[in-house]
């Protein structure tokens, strides 16, 4: 189970600084808005914090455009609302400078790109299917078949609102290996570029019972590139050696996955 609390609060009130400004195409009114800059969480998701960034700039778009969807890019690439924000900012990181500069629509939808998101209930029924899979290959389903609807709410609620205890109350219960000491299989991501993401699956132990390291993983999704690649998650570079155990319970974010963004040198 995950007991190093400090660990898991540091990553929990990760922070980045963002600067949201209006695509000056669609500015509507004679005076362009200022920019809007938040401080936002890592760990949750874009169409939960950006209420405040929509109201902001709806006063300066045409009046017919009030009602649609807002999106967001960086560079000219649409950022996908469904990935954590903490994913999106290490996928880009050799190309961001603090803050980080994101571009707002509210025209122009990239149907080919994007997912819509009406609504935050479209975002926990996203989050609550990684959980159920995340599980399904950590436990074979039994803790979550065994969760109540409202362990489900808290665990929403507490990613919604920001709030480490109320999460971890029920998290921890996913972060515990069944009786026995390590989870069937590891849930992770592996992000390369703007393509689709990579999973296999990758047991946290060999078959002579030795823990496997992250170093492990790297070489079996990505075989002969363990001298090139560098691995980023949460801002930071794991070291080779870091048990994928404790990584899965300690590194996860709220969706149970290890999002590894992999970066070539």
């Amino acid at each position: 189970m995950a007991n190093d609390r400090e660990v898991l609060r540091e990553i929990w009130e990760g922070r980045l600084p963002v600067c949201f400004q209006l695509n000056s195409e669609e500015t509507y009114s004679l005076q362009a808005p200022d920019a809007y800059y938040l401080m936002v969480p890592r760990l949750s998701y874009f169409p939960l914090v950006t209420d405040k960034v929509r109201k902001h700039f709806l006063k300066y778009i045409n009046p017919e455009k009030q009602e649609a969807e807002m999106w967001l890019d960086f560079n000219g690439q649409p950022l996908r609302w469904h990935y954590p924000i903490g994913v999106l900012f290490d996928m880009y990181a050799s190309d961001i400078q603090l803050p980080w500069n994101i571009t707002v629509h509210f025209d122009k939808f990239p149907e080919d790109e994007l997912l819509h998101c009406p609504s935050r209930e479209v975002v926990e029924s996203h989050f609550m299917s990684c959980i159920k899979e995340a599980d399904v290959l950590k436990h074979r389903s039994q803790v979550v078949s065994n969760m109540q609807k409202k362990d489900h709410n808290q665990l929403w609620l507490g990613l919604q609102n920001d709030k480490f205890d109320q999460f971890w109350a029920v998290n921890r219960k996913l972060m515990e290996a069944s009786g026995e000491e390590v989870f069937k299989y590891i849930p992770f991501r592996c992000y390369r570029g703007d393509g689709p993401f990579v999973q296999h699956l990758v047991r946290p132990v060999t078959e002579e019972g030795q823990k496997k390291t992250l170093h492990h993983l790297i070489s079996e999704v990505f075989p002969n590139e363990t001298d090139c690649v560098h691995v980023m998650t949460h801002g930071i570079e794991p070291p080779w050696e870091t048990p994928l155990q404790w990584l899965s319970e300690h590194l996860s974010y709220p969706d149970n996955f290890l999002h590894l963004c992999i970066q070539t040198s």
